[in-house]
């Protein structure tokens, strides 16, 4: 059975415990880093902790990945995302994956920060991995073994200046600013008999209480295993990093379909990244200061529940 973990501040100082009912068991040792917790701690001995508790009101969130960590990630790896997108699904044969810088990450209820230069700033509620062990050479990697590669998951918020990232085709500038990283609240750590789970997970994202996102992990292009596995090939990954496997339809971004990209690129590059900013212009969808970001995975049964973020939009001090 799943077991979920909370990074906090109580009194001070950085703990990690188990929470089971709003009540969290602390659990002994001193953990600074993700890998570091990864690497001491097993579901098993977990579920049997006992001791005094504390209530998870009297804390202060952190999140359960720490910022030495590899933020790595899927871009559209849902069919109607890959659509709205402007991509065709079935002519798409290739994994996307890029990397947000490990300064975004924040905690969970963290206030996401709209940059004073950013006016188009989108959300992206997804499914993150956090790794059990170090990959440092090419893995066979299936649903059979892949427990032995992934310690559990949490809930994941991609925030992107879509001003940013599209007309400049900056996928790690636009995604990277502070605080456009928020993870939590929980780490649920997994056994083997979770992992088919994984693959039936519902996903919400509602802005100021109005759903904008909604979808499923059963749809999913390319699985946790076999990304992990593509990604064994290409460069190391170790305990504690971040997958995050791509986010469902329904994002702020809105991009032309393939036929007028195709009369795009005929334009002057000047009079192309116009129009597109003029049509972004148009869409009410992107967060302004102020909206209120909430984001849920759970499976039907909720037997996995990594419970709810809640990020506060504002704008940029000074």
């Amino acid at each position: 059975m799943s077991l979920h973990v909370l990074h906090y501040k109580h009194q001070g100082r950085a703990q990690w415990g188990v929470v089971r009912n709003g009540l969290i068991t602390p659990i002994p040792g001193e953990f600074e880093t993700t890998a570091d917790f990864v690497r001491a701690n097993r579901i098993g001995t977990l579920s049997e902790l006992t001791g005094p508790m504390i209530q998870e009101s009297e804390v202060e969130w952190l999140s359960p990945v720490t910022r030495n960590q590899q933020f790595v990630c899927q871009g559209a790896n849902y069919r109607q995302h890959m659509i709205e997108s402007g991509m065709n699904p079935n002519a798409k044969k290739f994994n996307m994956i890029f990397t947000k810088a490990a300064s975004c990450i924040v905690p969970a209820d963290s206030h996401v920060v709209r940059p004073r230069d950013v006016h188009f700033l989108d959300y992206e509620i997804e499914l993150g991995l956090v790794l059990k062990r170090d990959i440092t050479s090419r893995q066979s990697i299936d649903d059979a073994n892949l427990h032995e590669y992934v310690a559990g998951v949490v809930i994941v918020n991609d925030y992107s200046a879509r001003d940013v990232q599209i007309p400049q085709m900056q996928f790690y500038k636009g995604k990277s600013y502070r605080t456009f990283g928020p993870v939590g609240p929980y780490l649920c750590l997994i056994e083997p008999h979770d992992i088919p789970k994984l693959r039936g997970l519902d996903l919400t994202l509602t802005v100021n209480g109005a759903v904008r996102q909604k979808d499923s992990t059963a749809n999913l292009v390319y699985g946790p295993a076999e990304t992990l596995e593509e990604l064994s090939g290409v460069h190391d990954l170790y305990t504690g990093d971040l997958l995050a496997t791509g986010t469902p339809a329904g994002c702020a971004l809105s991009i032309p379909s393939p036929v007028k990209q195709k009369i795009a690129a005929l334009l002057p590059e000047a009079v192309k990244w116009k129009v597109f900013m003029e049509v972004q212009a148009g869409r009410q969808q992107y967060l302004q200061a102020g909206d209120l970001v909430e984001s849920r995975i759970a499976s039907p049964d909720g037997l996995i529940d990594l419970g709810v973020q809640r990020n506060r939009v504002v704008g940029e001090a000074g």
